[in-house]
């Protein structure tokens, strides 16, 4: 039985000692990167930096993750964003919550996560999206879905998460709405009712995000120095940095990394009115360089 969790968003602007500044002035690459010098992404995961990578084109679905909620498909005859097969996550109200897939890792010091996804014209509002966490606990439990310890305040030596999902404003924004960050931490932020929801890493000046095309989505996560904050995150969408922040304590303990990525489109009907939610992933990378953009074909 799957438990759905009400998630209250509480944004900051992030400005004091011991929270996450916004970097103004960012020299972190944009454009061009790892990928681009692989045609579609084909051999990439032969680079000495690439941790993981899936394009979906061969063996069953979901053969290279570790766990799979479902409902899942891999859509075929030239569904995929350069070949013929893409993940498609379809969640219906009613029936179910969406689905997804996890893939565990051995982690780097600093990750990017890049993927390409495209949400149908139908789609509505989306809960929870693409996560990369760190939760040693969930080892060897169910750990697809949420995050493991919602609304509570996660100590520095247990876990950490951050989501790269859409945001809608409660329905200000046109869906799904903007990209935003959806951050866990040990020295995150109370909401208005005291509970420990996710912190929101949220860019201003987006334009909603487009249905019916194919995005480039990538993030970013530098793990501190326990002690320090000297952590990091970013996003780039299309290999256009939206936002990069940094005095980020992610842990307390050098045995926590991010080590987890969940890829997945979990809604509920809080906010989500559409009873057929559609989305697509396709050329997942996991590496511990800038990815970037896939090489066109």
């Amino acid at each position: 039985m799957k438990v759905i969790v009400f998630t209250v968003l509480t944004s900051f602007t992030f400005a004091s000692e011991g929270l996450p500044k916004r970097v103004t002035e960012s020299q972190l690459p944009i454009g061009k990167g790892l990928a681009s010098r692989f045609v579609a992404d084909h051999g990439i995961q032969k680079a000495s930096s690439v941790i993981f990578a899936d394009n979906f084109e061969s063996g069953s679905l979901g053969e290279r993750w570790d766990e799979k909620a479902k409902p899942l498909t891999l859509v075929a005859s030239g569904g995929g964003v350069f070949g013929n097969q893409c993940l498609r996550v379809t969640a219906t109200l009613g029936q179910d919550h969406g689905g997804g897939l996890t893939k565990w890792f051995q982690s780097s010091e600093t990750v990017f996560v890049r993927f390409y996804t495209r949400f149908d014209q139908g789609s509505d509002y989306i809960h929870h999206f693409v996560t990369l966490r760190a939760n040693q606990a969930l080892r060897g439990k169910e750990k697809w879905s949420g995050f493991g310890g919602a609304g509570v305040l996660p100590r520095g030596d247990e876990r950490f998460s951050t989501a790269l999902e859409p945001w809608g404003d409660w329905g200000r924004i046109q869906a799904p709405g903007h990209w935003n960050f959806y951050s866990y931490w040990h020295e995150m932020k109370p909401s208005g009712d005291q509970r420990f929801w996710g912190n929101q890493f949220l860019p201003k000046g987006q334009d909603s995000i487009k249905k019916g095309q194919w995005i480039c989505a990538e993030l970013m996560l530098k793990h501190n120095t326990p002690g320090q904050r000297n952590g990091e995150q970013a996003f780039w969408i299309g290999g256009e940095l939206l936002g990069h922040w940094n005095n980020i304590s992610w842990r307390t303990s050098p045995s926590l990394w991010a080590n987890a990525l969940t890829l997945e489109s979990y809604v509920t009907d809080r906010w989500t009115k559409n009873p057929v939610n559609i989305v697509d992933f396709d050329n997942v990378v996991i590496a511990s360089e800038y990815i970037g953009p896939a090489g066109k074909p």
